[in-house]
């Protein structure tokens, strides 16, 4: 069984997207569930992740609405906000448990609504520091009290700054998506070294998704293999989890062929290794062992 622990679903009428410009214009429409089912539909795909994908908590709401496969939602909340807490509150409040019918954890009201993390899309942020800032390292701090885990979406240019809420935040539990966008059509000499400063957080874990796209057009020339390869090297495949990064991976290839190139890149693993990538960490890191609880944010916006 596979999870894919990162995938986006949207509709641009009911929302704009400010980063859906004229270069993924063929994505620029709606991608429903059914849509991801006929996807999955080929693969070994059982379960998803779908991630925000604009800072709306409409979205939010929305997409913690969605039927399976979809098993768990990484929204948005201003984390700048006075009252995050009472927004973290609200979505863990949402009703939504009987959608989780075969899920070990539907038993535990507290995670009913499938809210299993907390994304902000920081690379589209005018500041490369906007991380670090006191008043969002106070927000990460809610949503690690929460029992959530935070997405961290970055690029080197906000590698600064991501490493400092890191450390700001240690007792939160931290995802790096993209595998940190290497620039791979560039060559990126600098990532290697980023990639490291996250993997000896141990509070990190990495997805190795959206690679294709970061290789380009001409991603089947590129060495998009050593790049997935390197992840798990670093983070060891109790630390590294699959994403196929649908719709945007459609730009540069089938959702089909990811699952399959990803599958083949991870060849040299053992059986347990590759389950561990392509559904145990995602399992353990996003549908297991969490501890939601409105409790725990009482006070976390005091802290600075």
């Amino acid at each position: 069984m596979i999870i894919d622990a990162h995938h986006h679903l949207w509709d641009p009428a009911d929302r704009p997207y400010p980063w859906m410009d004229d270069s993924v214009a063929p994505i620029r429409r709606p991608f429903d569930v059914d849509d991801l089912r006929a996807a999955v539909r080929s693969t070994d795909v059982a379960r998803t992740i779908v991630v925000q994908a604009v800072h709306d908590p409409d979205e939010t709401a929305w997409l913690l609405e969605q039927p399976e496969p979809v098993a768990g939602v990484v929204g948005w909340v201003n984390l700048t906000a006075p009252d995050v807490v009472d927004q973290l509150a609200a979505l863990i409040a949402r009703p939504g448990g009987d959608r989780l019918a075969g899920n070990r954890l539907a038993s535990n009201p507290l995670v009913g609504n499938r809210l299993v993390g907390i994304r902000h899309q920081a690379q589209d942020e005018p500041d490369p520091d906007w991380l670090a800032r006191p008043e969002v390292v106070r927000g990460v701090r809610a949503v690690a009290a929460a029992g959530l885990v935070f997405d961290v979406l970055v690029r080197a240019r906000e590698h600064r700054a991501a490493l400092a809420l890191l450390d700001a935040v240690p007792e939160g539990s931290f995802v790096l998506d993209h595998a940190g966008k290497p620039d791979i059509a560039g060559g990126d000499p600098g990532w290697p070294g980023r990639i490291d400063d996250f993997a000896v957080r141990p509070n990190v874990a990495c997805k190795v998704s959206g690679l294709f796209t970061e290789a380009g057009p001409e991603w089947r020339r590129e060495p998009v293999d050593r790049y997935a390869r390197q992840v798990i090297e670093c983070f060891g495949p109790e630390r590294s989890l699959f994403g196929s990064d649908w719709p945007v991976s459609t730009l540069a290839t089938t959702y089909d062929d990811v699952v399959l190139r990803t599958s083949e890149a991870l060849g040299d693993l053992s059986p347990d290794e590759r389950q561990a990538v392509l559904g145990g960490t995602a399992e353990r890191t996003y549908l297991h062992g969490r501890n939601l609880s409105t409790r725990n944010l009482v006070g976390a916006p005091d802290q600075t």
